[in-house]
């Protein structure tokens, strides 16, 4: 469908070459992000009422020129500036996933990096600008800071269970919520990305969130399953570009099916 072209200079197309220049988009936006963070900023609201700021365009644009660059026939789909999954590969990329913390100076906000093919993550990475951690992992095994990871085997009556907020559930998806945060061992809220991060490093066991955006979840795939983990949709099925935007991140697959019939018995 596209035309062969020569490797960009530092970097190739092979697994271990897309990923090392996923580690370079990353660094090449953290200081960006550090830069505004805890400074003073206009917040916009978009059409969503979702808020953005000149960080998050500034490090889209910083990456979307990286990316042309390097690789020219890749397509790019960001948050701020849109795209689809036209090309064979494309990089899906969310400059500041947690925009509500970065404004509030809150340090669990992070810069979101995924290859997708046919629909589904290849790589994905999770940057921690404020903290300067980071996850990495492509759906078979999972790095924490260049070190190997696995989830926990924890089982449901003692899962730690995240949320970014309570206020994502509406409706059946709220009773659905509160009838699995009913039968884990603590539940907490925020954290956005972080909390995947954390899953993966088997500190924590569940993520269920709804009202989620493709760019919010194609990095985080492939960490969590890279870790040992499950990450599906509220159906059990996996995360492509046309999910419903309600997600479950479990540690293990029996934790997984476990919670998947506390949620489905009331959605």
């Amino acid at each position: 469908m596209f035309p062969t072209l020569a490797p960009p200079a530092g970097f190739d197309a092979t697994p271990d070459g897309l990923m090392a220049f996923a580690h370079h988009l990353a660094n090449s936006v953290r200081p960006l992000a550090r830069r505004h963070f805890r400074t003073p900023l206009a917040v916009e609201a978009k059409a969503d009422a979702s808020p953005v700021t000149e960080a998050d365009r500034g490090i889209e644009a910083r990456l979307r020129a990286e990316i042309r660059q390097a690789y020219p026939a890749h397509g790019i789909l960001g948050e701020e500036e849109g795209g689809d999954f036209a090309h064979d590969l494309t990089w899906v990329v969310d400059p500041i996933d947690g925009t509500q913390s970065f404004i509030t100076g809150m340090p669990l906000f992070g810069t979101l990096i995924a290859l997708v093919r046919g629909g589904r993550p290849i790589l994905g990475l999770i940057d921690m600008p404020a903290l300067a951690e980071r996850w990495h992992g492509n759906g078979s095994s999972a790095w924490f800071g260049g070190k190997p990871i696995r989830t926990s085997r924890r089982a449901l009556a003692e899962a730690r269970l995240f949320a970014t907020s309570p206020d994502l559930f509406k409706g059946a998806d709220a009773e659905a919520f509160a009838a699995l945060s009913a039968v884990v061992g603590l539940r907490r809220f925020g954290g956005d990305c972080y909390a995947y991060g954390l899953l993966a490093s088997g500190h924590c066991d569940l993520v269920v969130e709804a009202g989620l955006k493709v760019y919010d979840v194609m990095a985080l795939a492939p960490v969590v399953e890279g870790a040992g983990g499950v990450m599906t949709d509220w159906a059990g099925r996996p995360l492509t570009p046309n999910f419903d935007g309600r997600v479950i991140a479990a540690a293990n697959p029996e934790l997984h099916a476990a919670a998947l019939r506390q949620l489905t018995g009331f959605a």
